[in-house]
């Protein structure tokens, strides 16, 4: 997984709480990172509708809709983030070796972590971002 989702749930959950416009340098100050990191998980976020931006000196980024009714997986969906890695084979065939237990392992591993994603994903639907932000102190 990439960390871009725990920066998009940090994020959020900040304008959330703060309930006003957000600069991706004021954001970055309380994630921790930079400027320019928030902006590209951000922009991903607005594609989404999950965000909108305001230009200028007072410009930055809002929320859009209520915290109880965006459910985490639209977050990961925005940013096309896979929870569990899939093709899990290095690169090497092992299609050319004599052992039948090689040769068909990689696939058989990739279709295992790919139902692991998938339950990831259906477990991401049951949460809000609001059942998160109720999980930290006020």
């Amino acid at each position: 997984m990439s960390s871009d989702f725990c920066l998009a749930i940090h994020a959020l959950i900040l304008l959330y709480r703060r309930g006003t416009t957000l600069s991706s340098e004021a954001l970055a100050g309380s994630i921790c990172t930079n400027p320019a990191r928030v902006r590209k998980v951000m922009a991903k976020l607005k594609k989404a509708g999950l965000v909108q931006t305001r230009e200028g000196s007072e410009g930055g980024y809002r929320v859009e809709g209520s915290a109880d009714q965006l459910r985490l997986d639209r977050i990961a969906e925005a940013l096309e983030v896979h929870f569990v890695c899939t093709n899990w084979h290095s690169g090497r065939s092992a299609a050319d070796l004599d052992c039948m237990v090689a040769s068909g392992m990689a696939e058989l591993m990739d279709g295992v972590l790919s139902d692991l994603d998938q339950l990831c994903r259906q477990r991401l639907q049951q949460q809000t971002l609001a059942d998160l932000e109720a999980r930290l102190p006020h």
